[in-house]
């Protein structure tokens, strides 16, 4: 047996139990030993019976004196009532339907229990405590190495089926007969220098510590690894896409100056400084990888324009691509527009829509114009790196918020090609820091933090139910004055949540929760027919979601462009993106519902114009911190800072898509940590860029990199 052994060959582990591990992604004997604890139970301080208090977390020992099962007919309800005794008095325990544990605890057995005291008429009770016998011949042995009791316990992430008890149960055996064959992965030097546990010692006391400090001692030796490791593979890919050959597109100075000048606006120092450095690494003979980051409205396109025209204009095609055909069709028509007598053609490639120069074609026709070197930018969803989408010579790619576009996902656009495209990212989530340093390291940032001149502040307010009625006069004022307004829903049909935190549930499961309480989410199906009908029914109220057909979409937003529709009421179909001047308001429902980056989305969809805008934050509770941060800040990149210190990396940045552990997502909101993991991997690359020297930290890199997923 060793950590590569799989889970079907771990004796006492059967089938049902081997589908319910895999559930939690373990397959293997290395899987179930680094499938860490969450959190801690502490029962370590063992008490007699006589000095229980009611309403504490206690732990005892003691003997059996008596066990048996009663039975309530009427409540169809089974009580397994026992009476424990130690050399202080006798404790009365029960356990609520569980009648098979006469079955596992018996008159004269040893026990320790754990739970909090409770009194009922009078009586006192131990209610439904957790246990663990004592072998008989060790039942005066004061040095009996106990699993779930009298010791710090470990709460394991848990699945339907698997309790913590359980991975306890299967977990301190196996390492019990591994932990001094875990081979050390870190360098001697790293671990020196960062003051880390060695692995054997750590991953012993991460599973079973002896004191809750030692518990944290070594997690935080894990915590360092993954964020190292994570360091690694990120600055490993720079390394790689440094060595591929890429085509050097030189800048056309006058070209540039002759479009700048042709702008309807000036340009921001923010987007000179950010376009220049984008023109500077195409002239290099490697792959430019490059982060277009900017705040909401600040302009980014514009510059990402002045890239694929300086290419385009250097003999070499261009592939655009943004996240929704929504988004590509705007691209499309304002790229269009933007380079309108420059002799460029431009083509558009969805899933059910192609187009060359703004009018609509045979997708074989786009395919060929594209293949033979007519099509000058190409631009679409992810249609533009299915089969048959093949570029004659591609020198840039642009993707609109996906950040991971890797070296496999170009060699798809540029197949037959002996180089590889230079590639720039855009966003308009601002990135923190932490996450620029980790999970975005491997790419160079160009930062666009100032906003176009002549925008005015938008008006940021938290509307609560009584203010609801007078909110909509004002709406109606605003389209008096020829203004228009989106409403934003967080669902497109009603549903009902929990009111602690917003998951959506079934009719049965609110069945069978009815002990908890509810919130009706606001829908936007509902809300069209109510503003439609009911508030605003002489103004031409219109509705946009995801499940609507391409056509229907393309029709809610024509409308909405040409004013022929007052109100959009919307999912956050229009999170990103979307440009409308005209438009005034952004009104969200559900406000509560939506992460702090959400909302400073959809705030970013209005104050496009001159005009004076608002934001409005509908919600029961003005107490929420995210909306409080948004009333007071329209700086992006200060919103994200807060937003990731206040629901953490995971929904930043999606947890699951990642795959990285909870308590390592957690940690990257520590600049510290992070700035010494990057040292830490930049010092062990500049030495050996291939760690030759280091075989098994090439082996848990290469473990690593199968496990989370960055691209």
């Amino acid at each position: 047996m060793n950590l590569s052994t799989p889970i079907e060959e771990i004796s006492g582990i059967g089938p049902i139990y081997q589908k319910r591990l895999k559930k939690l992604g373990i397959h293997t004997i290395r899987n179930l030993l680094f499938h860490f604890p969450h959190r801690y139970e502490d029962f370590s301080n063992i008490i007699p019976i006589s000095q229980i208090e009611e309403g504490k977390l206690i732990c005892v020992q003691g003997k059996i004196t008596d066990i048996k099962n009663i039975r309530i007919f009427k409540r169809r309800l089974v009580i397994t009532e026992a009476l424990v005794n130690d050399d202080s008095g006798t404790l009365r325990t029960t356990w609520f339907n569980q009648p098979y544990l006469i079955n596992t605890l018996k008159k004269g057995d040893f026990v320790f229990l754990a739970g909090k005291m409770s009194s009922k008429k009078g009586k006192k009770y131990l209610s439904s405590p957790a246990y663990e016998k004592i072998p008989a011949q060790n039942s005066d042995n004061l040095n009996y190495d106990l699993t779930h009791m009298g010791r710090i316990i470990p709460v394991y992430p848990e699945t339907e089926g698997l309790s913590s008890r359980w991975l306890r149960f299967i977990i301190k055996p196996i390492l019990t007969k591994l932990k001094n064959g875990i081979p050390e992965t870190l360098p001697e030097k790293i671990k020196e220098k960062n003051n880390l546990l060695p692995i054997r010692e750590a991953i012993w006391q991460i599973h079973f510590p002896d004191t809750l400090e030692k518990a944290e001692i070594a997690k935080a030796r894990f915590v360092f690894e993954e964020l190292f490791v994570l360091t690694l593979a990120v600055l490993k890919q720079k390394i790689m896409l440094a060595r591929e050959k890429a085509t050097v597109i030189l800048t056309n100075l006058d070209l540039i100056k002759k479009f700048v000048a042709k702008l309807p606006f000036k340009l921001t120092a923010d987007q000179k400084k950010a376009a220049w450095q984008i023109l500077k690494d195409l002239e290099k003979p490697r792959p430019m990888n490059r982060l277009l980051n900017g705040d909401v409205g600040s302009g980014k396109t514009v510059v990402a324009v002045i890239a694929a025209l300086n290419a385009v204009k250097a003999g070499f095609q261009v592939a655009f691509m943004a996240p929704t055909e929504i988004l590509a069709r705007q691209h499309s028509k304002t790229i269009s527009h933007s380079l309108k007598g420059f002799k460029i053609n431009i083509g558009l490639i969805t899933g059910k829509e192609n187009q060359f120069n703004n009018e609509k074609c045979k997708r074989n026709e786009l395919l060929e114009k594209t293949k033979n070197g007519e099509v000058d930018i190409l631009i679409g969803t992810h249609a533009l790196v299915q089969e048959g989408v093949v570029f004659k010579k591609l020198g840039l790619a642009i993707i609109d918020e996906q950040h991971r576009f890797g070296i496999d996902q170009r060699a798809k656009l540029c197949q037959k090609q002996n180089f590889v495209p230079h590639l720039l990212s855009m966003s308009a989530t601002p990135i923190p820091r932490t996450l620029a340093l980790t999970i975005y390291g491997d790419l160079d940032l160009s930062l666009i933090k100032e906003m176009p001149k002549g925008r005015k502040k938008i008006i940021t307010k938290i509307i609560l139910p009584d203010k609801r009625k007078e909110t909509y006069g004002f709406i109606r004022e605003e389209v008096k004055k020829e203004k228009q307004i989106f409403v934003i829903c967080p669902r497109i049909e009603p549903s009902f949540a929990k009111a602690t935190d917003g998951q959506a549930l079934n009719v049965q499961e609110i069945l069978d929760k009815r002990n908890l309480l509810w919130a009706e989410v606001k829908a936007v199906k509902e809300e069209y027919e109510k503003l439609k009908k009911d508030v605003f029914p002489d103004l031409n109220v219109g509705m946009l979601h995801g499940k609507m057909k391409t056509e229907e979409k393309e029709k809610a937003l024509s409308n909405f462009r040409e004013r022929k529709t007052d109100i959009l009421i919307s999912t956050s179909v229009i999170e990103v993106g979307i440009d409308f001047p005209n438009a005034t308001i952004m009104l969200i429902e559900g406000a509560d519902k939506f992460g702090l980056a959400q909302l400073h989305q959809f705030r970013g969809r209005v104050g496009r114009g001159e005009d004076q805008s608002y934001c409005f934050l509908f919600s029961d509770l003005y107490r929420n911190p995210r909306l409080k941060a948004m009333v007071a800040s329209q700086d992006g990149f200060e919103l994200a800072e807060k937003d990731l210190r206040q629901r953490g990396p995971g929904d930043l940045v999606g947890q699951r898509q990642w795959g990285i552990p909870n308590f390592v997502m957690a940690s990257l909101k520590d600049i510290e940590l992070v700035e010494k993991t990057r040292q830490a991997a930049k010092e062990i690359l500049e030495e050996d860029s291939e760690l030759k020297k280091y075989p098994l930290l090439r082996e848990n890199l290469q473990e690593f990199q199968k496990r989370i997923h960055l691209e």
